[in-house]
């Protein structure tokens, strides 16, 4: 069980200061043990001190993502910045992501850009109480028992959306716990076009957090898998 998941936050108050050297270390040493959920995807992480654009937060530091676009692309962005959202939160760090900043210079010569996280010592309180999550109710979002899906729930996700629905099986004799079908919310055509890649990230956070607790994680496509109308499927931890 990763405990930072039932209490981390999004910090938006930063301490301006720049972070140690060794502190920044650390940080880039975590970026090289990250682990993918899709292995074959090309990706790049880079440490900025300043990003572009509107909404953005006033940090000392900025994790700059970059992907090949191709499927699966946004998922696995999410799924790796999760962890290091989650290891930030642990490390006393505080961090949040950014949606529609942009680096302010280009980052990865030959990938195109795909999100950035804000991050440094928070100027804020760093964590919250469980009652303090403004989430929808779990009946909402899934359907099945796993108490893996309380993970899910608590993942942040762009404006608080929250566009994912789970389908929990029960557990297969010899295993610790049953497979989760994962889905993304069709969006409307408006905001397709706002959030389209922002709810793929967000499916690899949600996803992410399953992953914490689970023991044997798989992440996989199952031909056989439920169909929902209004949702995409994106795969099954299996």
């Amino acid at each position: 069980m990763n405990e930072f998941i039932y209490k981390r936050k999004s910090i938006r108050k930063f301490d301006l200061t720049a972070l140690a050297d060794d502190t920044l270390e650390k940080v880039r040493a975590q970026i090289e043990r990250v682990k993918p959920l899709y292995p074959g995807i090309r990706y790049n992480i880079e440490i900025a001190s300043k990003t572009r654009g509107i909404f953005n937060v006033k940090a000392p530091h900025y994790l700059i993502f970059s992907s090949e676009e191709k499927d699966g692309a946004s998922e696995n962005i999410g799924f790796i910045g999760q962890q290091l959202d989650l290891w930030f939160s642990a490390s006393g760090l505080g961090s949040c992501w950014l949606g529609v900043a942009k680096p302010e210079k280009s980052g990865s010569a030959t990938l195109p850009h795909a999100i950035c996280i804000a991050f440094g010592n928070p100027a804020e309180p760093l964590h919250r109480e469980l009652s303090q999550f403004k989430r929808k109710p779990t009946a909402d979002i899934s359907e099945g028992a796993d108490e893996r899906l309380e993970a899910a729930r608590l993942a942040p996700s762009a404006v608080n959306g929250q566009n994912w629905h789970f389908i929990a099986e029960p557990a297969a004799p010899a295993r610790l716990g049953g497979r989760i079908h994962c889905y993304s919310k069709e969006l409307g055509p408006l905001k397709a076009l706002i959030y389209g890649k922002m709810v793929a990230i967000d499916m690899g956070i949600a996803i992410c957090h399953i992953a914490e607790e689970t023991a044997d994680f798989r992440f996989v496509k199952d031909a056989n898998s439920p169909q929902r109308k209004g949702y995409t499927y994106m795969g099954t931890v299996g």
